[in-house]
């Protein structure tokens, strides 16, 4: 009879066993997730593709924290998300971020943010008509250019690569127009503007189709780093457009900037380790809808210039590189 029921101080005991475990399980990983807001960009570009990535990496890798992707304009009014508050985590091009740390336009005073990893290389892209008057920057002059939507990182670029070129002292002299990447692409098909800039991973879907279906050529941009660098510091590289992206056939030399994830400085150290570990078990699906090739280390990661590391991200690389 014995062997058949339990007895009362069996029940009892499991009882209480069972109501431990229960605790248990909502403090160890039932309890409220942490949501961290992420700056991304507009939908159906490179930082939206990451971002969204990341948010659902992150919720089979880290169960305790959940991010939430925010679309944005990208990388200055992301950094401007990151002043005011409103966001916790955000993509930003390496030019601008540097812009807003040390305080200079289009920021009227130095933004308190921290990098968390140097994640991947954007590519300049400047397109024009293959058929069109325009084969160098110089001959942009007076010409209307998509140059990026307002306060995208885009822009930065491109305003800094047509004063290099002499071309005035500003977008205005090549009659820019604010414009996203759709509508950019748009733009140049239709003949409205005769040049398109655009600074993201190789290859870029929307310029992929737009070079299959609208005859384009590639001007080279890369003659025009060391005046960048001389300027602006080591946030500009030369790197290349290779063969074979876009139909080209052969490469083209350009300029790269770095991308930063970055975040608040007052973010939480348990929060950055979080996402970082996760960044780097899940880099290869999170970088493959954006740049074909890439790949992310820890010595390039932490090459973020004059961003500096957040504590947490410090602690991380320390923790798991020495």
């Amino acid at each position: 009879m014995n062997g058949a029921h339990p007895s009362r101080r069996q029940a009892v005991c499991a009882g209480a066993l069972a109501v431990a475990a229960a605790l248990a399980g909502c403090t160890a990983g039932s309890g409220p997730a942490r949501r961290l807001r992420l700056a991304t960009g507009p939908p159906g570009g490179p930082y939206n593709a990451f971002g969204e990535a990341l948010a659902k990496a992150v919720t089979t890798g880290a169960p305790g924290t959940r991010i939430e992707p925010v679309d944005t304009a990208a990388s200055v009014n992301n950094l401007r998300k990151l002043q005011d508050g409103s966001v916790d985590l955000a993509l930003a091009m390496a030019d601008a971020a540097e812009d807003a740390v040390l305080g200079r336009e289009p920021f009227a005073r130095p933004v308190p943010v921290t990098a968390l990893a140097r994640v991947y290389v954007n590519y300049t892209h400047l397109l024009v008509p293959r058929d069109g008057p325009v084969h160098t920057v110089e001959q942009l002059a007076g010409r209307p250019v998509a140059a990026g939507a307002a306060g995208s990182g885009v822009r930065v670029v491109a305003g800094r690569v047509l004063r290099a070129a002499g071309v005035g002292t500003d977008l205005a002299a090549a009659r820019e127009r604010e414009l996203g990447l759709a509508a950019s692409a748009s733009a140049l098909r239709e003949g409205t503007v005769d040049a398109l800039f655009w600074s993201g991973g190789v290859p870029t879907a929307a310029l992929s189709e737009l070079a299959r279906e609208h005859p384009v050529r590639f001007l080279p941009l890369d003659g025009h780093v060391g005046a960048l660098r001389g300027r602006h510091g080591p946030v500009y590289t030369a790197v290349t457009l290779p063969a074979g992206a876009y139909g080209l056939t052969e490469p083209v030399g350009t300029i790269g900037v770095g991308n930063y994830l970055l975040a608040r400085a007052d973010l939480p150290d348990a929060a950055v380790r979080d996402v970082l570990r996760v960044v780097f078990d899940r880099w290869r699906d999170l970088l493959r809808e954006v740049t074909a090739g890439a790949r992310l280390e820890p010595r390039f990661a932490i090459s973020t210039g004059a961003v500096p590391l957040h504590p947490g991200a410090v602690a991380y690389y320390r923790s798991v590189y020495g």
